[in-house]
C-alpha cells in the first residue's frame, strides 16, 4: 500500500494529510476533512451525489483520487453560504423553488450548479438545465430544480428578464 502527503485547500481551510494512493477524493473529503455534505452514491461517476468543485471545475469526486486533489482548491456544499450564514444564490435559488427533498442529491446538484454560475450575472439556461442530465434524482421528478434552474439564468416566473 502506498501512502502519499497531500495538502489541500478544502473550503478556504488548507488541509494536510498522508493518505493510501488509492483513497477516492469523496472518501478523503468524507473521513478525512469532514466534509459529510458530499454524498456517496453509486461511486461510477453516473449519480452526481458526490460532485464538489476543484479548481472552479464540478468534478464527480468518486471518480478522482484524493492524491490527484495535492495542491488544489476544492470545494464542498460546506463551504458555498457566507461565513455570517447567508446563503450562496444556488442553495437560495433551490430553497425557493423547492428544488429538494430527501437531499441526497442536492449537495452534488447544487456544486453543479454553482460551479456553471461562477462570474457570470446571467448563465445560460440551457446549459443549466444540460447539467442536470448528470445527476439522478430519486424523489423530486425534478421540476424543482429545474426551476431553480432557470431562477437563476433569470428566466424564472416573476422574475425581470
Amino acid at each position: 500500500m502506498s501512502e502519499h502527503r497531500i495538502e489541500v485547500s478544502i473550503n478556504g481551510r488548507n488541509h494536510k494529510a498522508i493518505v493510501e494512493g488509492r483513497k477516492s477524493l469523496c472518501d478523503f473529503l468524507r473521513t478525512d476533512a469532514g466534509c459529510t455534505g458530499v454524498h456517496v452514491g453509486c461511486e461510477h461517476g453516473v449519480c452526481g451525489a458526490c460532485t464538489v468543485i476543484v479548481d472552479g471545475a464540478a468534478v464527480r469526486s468518486c471518480l478522482m483520487l484524493a492524491v490527484q486533489a495535492d495542491g488544489c482548491s476544492v470545494t464542498t456544499v460546506e463551504g458555498l453560504a457566507a461565513p455570517d450564514g447567508t446563503l450562496h444564490r444556488v442553495q437560495q435559488a433551490m430553497r425557493e423553488e423547492h428544488g429538494l427533498q430527501c437531499g441526497f442529491c442536492t449537495p452534488g446538484v447544487v456544486m453543479t450548479l454553482a460551479a456553471l454560475t461562477e462570474g457570470t450575472d446571467r448563465p445560460d439556461a440551457e446549459a443549466l438545465l444540460a447539467a442536470m442530465s448528470g445527476h439522478i434524482c430519486r424523489c423530486t421528478g425534478y421540476q424543482g430544480i429545474r426551476r431553480a434552474a432557470l431562477r437563476l439564468a433569470g428566466e424564472a416566473a416573476g422574475d425581470a428578464a
